[in-house]
């Protein structure tokens, strides 16, 4: 009996090969025709057609792009442009922290070491925005911060509104987005460590404070100072760990 299985092989290349050629024929569509999220995309059936591909390499390719956040799929009503968000990043650097739990933390450290270097370089372009600047919704979310500070709570979701106002004047919104995914990724890691003590809370407080006074006083290296502050807690915590 002839072997089958030098046929099953060259099948499968060529499935592999059409849904690549279909995955890369969608985004050119998307990117030549300037659509944006929301925007409706062509059948299946039209896809089909149009990239001379299969019904299967198709779906698979539309499986793929959904995964990444470029398109997504609403039953009933058809493919549409995704958010092409950092999700899928953030759902990665998150698995793969706690797919190494005993790798002492070194995954989320490094994520946070990223993030601290990230708003350091950051630090020109936040004070040519934020010098005499004046935005009560950014002060009543550093108040709330102290007050919970205060009674040793912490604040995660004041912290991630912090970041937010404090980059959403960036003309590079990219920054934006990385920060929020970095941020995103170790707020979802960190109950992995102990409680934090009422201190590191404070310091905390006292570091996001810092930053804003600085970046309205347009003092670069105060900032900067400021950013270390604020992240020294974690990381000390973090390395606390990787010691015991």
């Amino acid at each position: 009996m002839a072997s089958t299985r030098g046929t099953y092989v060259s099948l499968s290349e060529d499935n592999t090969t059409q849904s690549s050629t279909a995955i890369t024929a969608i985004k050119d569509y998307i990117l030549a025709k300037h659509l944006q999220p929301g925007d409706p995309l062509p059948t299946e059936s039209q896809l089909c057609a149009d990239l001379g591909v299969s019904r299967s390499s198709v779906r698979e390719a539309v499986r793929t792009l959904v995964a990444l956040d470029i398109v997504t799929v609403r039953h009933g009503h058809g493919t549409f442009v995704g958010q092409v968000s950092m999700r899928p990043m953030v759902e990665s650097l998150v698995f793969r922290g706690l797919l190494k739990p005993g790798d002492d933390f070194r995954s989320l450290r490094d994520i946070v070491e990223v993030r601290a270097t990230l708003d350091s370089a950051l630090a020109e372009e936040v004070i040519t925005v934020w010098k005499g600047r004046e935005d009560s919704m950014i002060d009543a979310v550093v108040e709330e911060m102290e007050e919970l500070a205060a009674t040793n709570s912490t604040f995660t979701e004041q912290d991630h509104q912090f970041h937010s106002m404090l980059l959403e004047p960036l003309p590079n919104q990219l920054f934006h987005h990385l920060i929020n995914a970095f941020w995103a990724v170790h707020t979802l890691t960190v109950p992995l460590l102990d409680a934090p003590t009422p201190e590191d809370i404070q310091r905390t407080a006292k570091a996001h404070r810092a930053m804003l006074e600085a970046a309205r006083a347009g003092d670069v290296e105060a900032y900067r100072s400021a950013i270390t502050d604020h992240y020294a807690p974690l990381l000390q915590a973090l390395e606390a760990n990787r010691e015991a």
